[in-house]
């Protein structure tokens, strides 16, 4: 990568999240003690005056004029979580108000997924497209109230948006629609394209979209996300491949004649030793986790069935693929060595993100114009938040942090796939208290009230006024492209995904529910 096309790196780095104990993470940069946490407890009034760009002004006006558009689309998703590949009516909520706003439907059960769509408008022609990335699906057990205590929610406590999908989908989408009116005030010739990412909790239909080439006419591509703070910058996340690995044996009477049968689970076992002898031969960046999902029946009977899941994380796509060939290796040799047979599936994967440094830069722009500025009730609900779940009671965070250094990150996303063929802009935003997690109940109850409110709209804001610099702007569209092609390099994308690999129906019992991370499920 070219070192002059990087942000500049006035925030934490990654020496500063090592310092503090961190893993790399979003969640783990606003630890106790880490320089990230210490600037977002800063007052407001500390920070640098920034000039606000042009279009801020007009992005304020439009996204006025479709607010309870948006504030629908938030509070319906909300009132209405739904599990991966289950979001019918969130789906249908987002597709509503954008036929009502104009939006012709060019993608329905988009890349093999019932609740992905793609919808776009045009106007004139030649114009530059711009995609909006809204998500929707929600997560398990984590249903809450709009209360700052755990407490059932309008479903119960099954499911909720506890990473604030509903959220997400409001600001992305209610930019779309806000962008459409001001290129209808200037004339603006260009085409708004919003890609309906549903899954995203688990097996996420964004790279199959890329796969599928549902992309390739993009100029550049923008969401946010959720967070305790409101930054951008060079954060990589991890390329991932999510792997099952299943081993066929015989069975036999494990006391009379075990000599008979031929254990799928010693196979297992022995793939897992070997997988744990290759940590110390792998780089500090790579991650290696798995699960025993089938492991036999009963004692006295040899399984003739085991099955390994396996994820493998690093920085780049490479490095996962040259381990995922060592994992495939290994299967092969732990089948030979217990006389079983093994099957390798490789079922997802996903690429790292790609950080753009012009649309960082012109992002955070209209973040500092943004600004934050919470009521005394809503800082009093995060810090009874905080309370509840025995932590500082920080409240909300009270001021844009200034451009984040590169960050490697330990997890992943699907949005990775989408930086390598398009340039890509991101950034999150607060919808939860500071020291909270995502996945966590007060994200749910948060995104529940006012403070989710304000998120969604401040949001639309923001991407709305990026999308019409972009729009307005081919300087601005050159830098961008000019810098995707820089930090890619010699570098050529080719999806972890086989061109005949459909995504899979998801069990229930194999949804997300813990962590941050891109998850694939086993075939149910």
């Amino acid at each position: 990568m070219d070192s002059s096309n990087r942000p500049f790196r006035s925030g934490p780095t990654r020496r500063d999240i090592v310092l503090a104990g961190a893993t790399g993470t979003l969640s783990a940069l606003v630890a106790p003690g880490s320089a990230m946490l210490a600037l977002a407890e800063t007052a407001s009034t500390t920070a640098v005056p920034q000039v606000p760009p042009p279009s801020a002004a007009g992005a304020r006006a439009a996204v006025a004029e479709v607010e309870q558009a948006i504030l629908r689309i938030s509070r319906e998703v909300w009132e209405n979580a739904e599990l991966s590949r289950q979001e019918m009516k969130s789906h249908a909520i987002h597709l509503r108000e954008l036929e009502a706003e104009g939006f012709a439907i060019t993608s329905r059960n988009t890349s093999g997924y019932p609740t992905a769509f793609i919808a776009e408008w045009t106007q004139g022609s030649g114009g530059p497209v711009i995609a909006y990335l809204p998500e929707y699906d929600a997560l398990p057990g984590l249903g809450n109230a709009a209360e700052a205590r755990p407490a059932p929610g309008p479903t119960g406590v099954e499911v909720g948006h506890a990473c604030g999908h509903n959220l997400i989908g409001a600001g992305c989408t209610g930019a779309a629609l806000a962008l459409k009116r001001m290129m209808l005030l200037d004339g603006t010739a260009g085409t708004i394209r919003v890609h309906g990412c549903a899954s995203e909790e688990s097996q996420g239909v964004k790279p199959y979209m890329v796969r599928d080439g549902l992309f390739d006419d993009v100029d550049v591509a923008l969401a946010w996300h959720p967070a305790p703070v409101a930054a951008t910058g060079a954060v990589r996340t991890a390329a991932n491949d999510g792997i099952r690995v299943t081993f066929r044996g015989r069975t036999a009477h494990a006391g009379n004649t075990p000599w008979d049968g031929r254990s799928a689970l010693d196979a297992a076992e022995v793939f897992g030793h070997a997988v744990d002898q290759m940590r110390e031969h792998v780089l500090p960046t790579a991650r290696l986790h798995y699960i025993f999902e089938a492991a036999g029946v009963a004692p006295n009977v040899v399984p003739d069935f085991a099955q390994v899941w396996m994820m493998i994380r690093d920085k780049d796509r490479p490095k996962v693929s040259a381990m995922t060939e060592w994992v495939r290796q290994i299967a092969d040799g732990a089948a030979m060595a217990t006389q079983t047979k093994a099957e390798f599936d490789l079922f997802f994967g996903v690429w790292d993100l790609l950080p753009n440094s012009a649309l960082i830069n012109g992002i955070h722009a209209h973040m500092s114009a943004e600004g934050l500025d919470w009521t005394d009730d809503e800082q009093d609900f995060a810090r009874a938040c905080q309370a509840q779940m025995g932590l500082p009671e920080k409240g909300m965070a009270k001021q844009v942090l200034p451009i984040l250094g590169e960050i490697t990150a330990g997890g992943s996303t699907d949005v990775g796939d989408i930086s390598w063929v398009v340039p890509t802009g991101l950034f999150g935003w607060p919808t939860l208290p500071l020291g909270v997690s995502l996945h966590t109940w007060p994200v749910t109850a948060c995104g529940g009230m006012s403070i989710g409110d304000k998120a969604s709209l401040a949001t639309a804001r923001i991407l709305a006024g990026a999308g019409h610099d972009l729009m307005t702007q081919p300087d601005l569209r050159s830098a961008a492209k000019a810098d995707f092609i820089a930090a890619k390099g010699d570098t050529v994308f080719v999806s972890a995904l086989a061109a005949d690999k459909m995504p899979e129906i998801l069990p229930a019992f194999m949804h997300k529910g813990v962590g941050d991370d891109t998850m694939t499920p086993p075939e149910s």
